[in-house]
């Protein structure tokens, strides 16, 4: 039974948090928009907004008001140092205002609202909480808040991904696919940018944007469509369940790759699937969407090799993974091991790189011209 509330809240959590998403990038894609306040860069100058630290702390207190905050432990992106600098009082007053207004939509999803409005402090408590660094021991929430930030910024594909690791295996994962199109075309070819420019409340443009989800061997996966003007979420009665595609002939698939060159080789990645017989374009797609593609059963392979030195995080692939094994799909890393989410914020260990693929039978493919074209690379 617990499992089933954990399942449920974590799919009305992420349905908020996409919905304060796709409040947020409307603004940054005005013509008027304070873009200064809302992006900010790391220092790897990788960007964060308002949107990940408002999905941070909304996503903390949520589950602290449902399980007990003492029995929640969260591994997350964000950190409250740049928020807590003096010279951020701008940067916290437009969290402050983001979330309180989100938490004020929570009864629509099912979830608590506080009696009165979040302060700062609380605020940064919450986003705060989430210092857990995970492990092969206890259950751990694992939250990417944006994942896919330069996406969002945009006004491209981006996803809110959460999911639950217990014991180093993961139990539930939950993707928020805001801008996931209906029409696969328009994943890569801009038309959900130029949808998300369009003046108007976003329900009355398209029927773009879901949540996808799954529980550990429940061998179902399932989707529902985010909310639009005033309905209320209703679970689980508005999903429907993904499934991958049955395609296993490489030269029909179609590949997803990271849109970002940075952590991503993606001249390896060309001639591993030309040396495969693949004829169609790659489908580059920023964030966690590129498994919302494989479950979906828009693309059919999803390869990621990062450049010598960069070490994947958990927050990445935590939720992704679990929703294309249970629509049906394989993961693994590319020596076809299973990817290890138990030794903290990382995935260390891994075989050179990531494989995701719709099939059992692509998968075997895959991984056998992974073998036969690493000697030859430049990795």
């Amino acid at each position: 039974m617990a499992a089933e509330k954990e399942l449920e809240t974590a799919v009305r959590v992420v349905h908020l948090a996409s919905s304060l998403c796709r409040m947020v990038q409307q603004k940054l894609l005005l013509p008027s928009s304070n873009g200064g306040v809302h992006v900010q860069s790391k220092d790897d100058d990788s960007p964060v907004t308002v949107a990940d630290w408002s999905v941070q702390a909304i996503v903390s207190w949520v589950l602290s008001e449902v399980f007990g905050a003492r029995n929640v432990s969260i591994v997350a992106e964000e950190d409250t140092e740049t928020l807590s600098k003096a010279d951020s009082s701008g940067l916290l007053a437009a969290v402050l205002d983001t979330v309180n207004r989100s938490l004020a939509e929570a009864p629509r999803y099912g979830l608590p609202k506080p009696d009165k409005p979040l302060g700062p402090t609380e605020i940064l408590e919450a986003i705060g909480r989430c210092n857990s660094t995970g492990g092969p021991k206890g259950r751990h929430w694992v939250l990417d808040p944006v994942d896919g930030t330069l996406g969002f910024v945009r006004g491209d594909q981006y996803a809110v991904a959460l999911a639950l690791i217990e014991d180093g295996k993961i139990v539930l994962g939950v993707l928020g696919c805001p801008n996931y199109p209906t029409k696969k075309e328009c994943l890569s070819n801009g038309c959900h940018q130029i949808m998300s420019k369009l003046p108007g409340p976003v329900s009355d443009r398209s029927q773009k944007g879901c949540v996808m989800y799954a529980k550990r061997g429940s061998g179902q996966a399932w989707t529902q469509p985010l909310l639009g003007g005033d309905q209320e979420l209703v679970f689980p009665n508005s999903a429907s369940l993904l499934k991958v595609s049955s395609v296993d002939d490489p030269t029909l698939a179609t590949v997803c790759e990271p849109v970002e060159r940075a952590n991503s080789n993606h001249i390896f990645t060309a001639g591993l699937t030309n040396s495969m017989g693949v004829k169609k374009q790659p489908l580059r797609v920023y964030s966690m969407v590129k498994y919302a593609a494989i479950a979906h059963g828009d693309a059919e392979i999803f390869m990621k090799f990062a450049h010598s030195g960069y070490k994947e995080k958990i927050w990445d692939h935590a939720a992704g993974v679990v929703i294309v094994e249970e629509a049906g799909g394989v993961v693994t890393d590319a020596g076809g091991r299973s990817v290890d989410f138990s030794r903290g914020i990382y995935l260390e260990g891994l075989d050179r790189g990531i494989v995701v693929c719709s099939g059992r039978a692509l998968h075997e493919k895959i991984i056998g011209a992974v073998y036969a074209s690493w000697d030859s690379s430049n990795l």
